[in-house]
């Protein structure tokens, strides 16, 4: 999952300047011996946020942390914590992993991705946790399940008129309140920065000499976070789907808008069509949904304009998925809503029964603390002309996002971008893909200057999707597992096709 509703870092990441600066307090290496000695007690996982409990080849534990870091002695929260143990006998020792969001759940993700990294099993312990704010880790819900499905059904997120326009920026700053009712004191504890402290006090209680890491998508600005504020404690580190680390809020919007662009024109490029009549005929249907939502087969709801884009986006995520959007859009140029619509659940995490997850709650508590930048409504209507110019079909909703998402937030954000210069760091591999559309490519060659000479080594898939290892590159999955399983560092700018 980036910078936009659609995308948030999962896109697809933000917030190592305000430590810097020394307002968040505290060294990195003053963690209390109360903490950093504390004991795991490893047991039986159970069924969370309604996915059945993994098998018994997994454990789960919780690690006590401080609320505030400003304050490491003083009130904890609990993270929650799930690992399998190496298979083989060569332990390199943890390797920890982070799924994206932000707002991704490692609770219910590592065990699904597990197979995926079979091969690094063999010397790691498979580990993930929930981040605070997010799941069994003190995670926030900021309104009810008929609230949202109301929200859906009446809220424009591209507003044509001064009363959609008022009622779009009332719900945004509803829901704020709801975050700041339900999350309290934590509200103002859940940055990248009080989590990447919270991974370096699992790597010492976890017994490691130096943090090995796996992020994708947001998951690799949270991993230039930590380099950046523990450099001397970096082991092997893999970012893939790279957050552009230089990018302010409106950068992040443009960079989506132009990677899903991107991405749609692969699409229909694959299908036959021209891109710029494909993505004009998507346009004028997203137009006539406006005027007219479609009926569907999910009784009493019907398929919005906003919900629509959320449909199209999802299959956008992997070239796999490309059949999906096909059988969907067909069905909506004859009326019929309902493929989008489950699409768009799909992206949502609404299930069967009407309950929703609370991955974008979590997304939104912690992203709008790290962004400090907040468009106005006049700022953006001044973008909007930029935006559409990039995307016919994606522009108008990722610039109004930028003054929705985080208007009259409960707490303000920390930094405009965040710090991910490592000096001193042990080289971090940086996998970017030419054709990702929720953390295009630019930004992974961006990640690696930042990091530094040195630090930084990019290795790009010409490829479509979010992220590259595991997509089908032999390439890309023998030069991650031969860097993290041997340390063999690539050649800084090997290409993967």
């Amino acid at each position: 999952m980036g910078m936009s509703r659609f995308a948030r870092w999962t896109a697809g990441a933000a917030a190592a300047a305000l430590l810097v600066a020394g307002c968040s307090g505290g060294s990195p290496d003053d963690e209390p011996t109360s903490l950093t000695s504390q004991k795991l007690d490893w047991g039986r996982c159970k069924a969370t946020g309604g996915s059945p409990a993994p098998s018994s080849d997994w454990q789960c534990a919780t690690l006590k942390a401080p609320l505030d870091w400003a304050k490491p002695d003083g009130e904890t929260i609990d993270l929650a914590l799930i690992r399998a143990k190496a298979r083989g006998g060569k332990r390199v020792g943890s390797l920890l992993f982070n799924f994206g969001g932000p707002g991704g759940s490692g609770m219910s993700m590592m065990p699904s991705f597990a197979p995926t990294v079979s091969q690094l099993r063999e010397r790691y312990d498979l580990v993930s946790w929930d981040p605070r704010g997010v799941g069994a880790s003190e995670g926030v819900r900021c309104r009810g399940d008929k609230e949202i499905q109301a929200a859906e059904a009446a809220v424009d997120a591209t507003p044509d008129t001064p009363a959609e326009e008022t009622a779009y920026l009332k719900d945004a700053a509803d829901f704020g309140t709801g975050c700041a009712k339900d999350a309290g004191k934590l509200l103002g504890h859940v940055s990248t920065t009080d989590t990447a402290r919270d991974m370096d006090l699992m790597r010492q209680v976890l017994g490691d000499r130096k943090t090995h890491y796996f992020g994708i998508s947001y998951g690799t600005e949270l991993g230039g976070v930590y380099a950046h504020l523990f450099p001397k404690n970096v082991g092997r580190m893999v970012l893939d789907a790279v957050v552009d680390p230089t990018a302010g809020t409106v950068g992040h919007a443009e960079n989506q808008t132009r990677g899903f662009q991107r991405a749609l024109n692969a699409y229909l490029v694959s299908t036959g069509q021209d891109p710029e009549q494909g993505s004009r005929k998507i346009a004028d249907l997203l137009k006539r949904i406006d005027a007219e939502p479609l009926p569907t087969s999910s009784p009493g709801r019907k398929l919005t304009q906003t919900l629509a884009l959320t449909g199209i986006i999802l299959p956008l995520y992997s070239e796999d998925s490309w059949p999906t959007l096909t059988s969907a859009l067909e069905s909506a140029e004859q009326g019929d809503g309902s493929e989008l619509l489950a699409l768009a659940d799909g992206y949502n995490e609404r299930g069967a029964s009407g309950r929703y997850g609370t991955g974008s709650h979590s997304q939104r508590v912690i992203s709008c603390l790290d962004d400090r930048q907040r468009p106005t409504v006049e700022e953006t209507k001044k973008l909007l002309p930029r935006f559409e110019r990039i995307s016919p079909v994606f522009g108008d909703f990722m610039g109004w996002d930028t003054a929705g998402w985080c208007h009259d937030w409960p707490v303000p954000g920390q930094h405009d971008t965040p710090e991910v210069s490592a000096p001193g760091a042990a080289p971090i591999l940086v996998v970017g893909t030419t054709g990702d559309p929720a953390t295009p490519y630019e930004g992974a060659r961006k990640m690696a200057d930042e990091l530094g000479r040195g630090v930084g080594v990019m290795l790009t898939w010409k490829g479509e999707g979010h992220g590259a290892y595991g997509s089908g590159s032999d390439c890309v999955d023998s030069t991650v597992n031969a860097y993290l399983l041997n340390g063999t560092v690539p050649k800084d700018g090997k290409v993967c096709s």
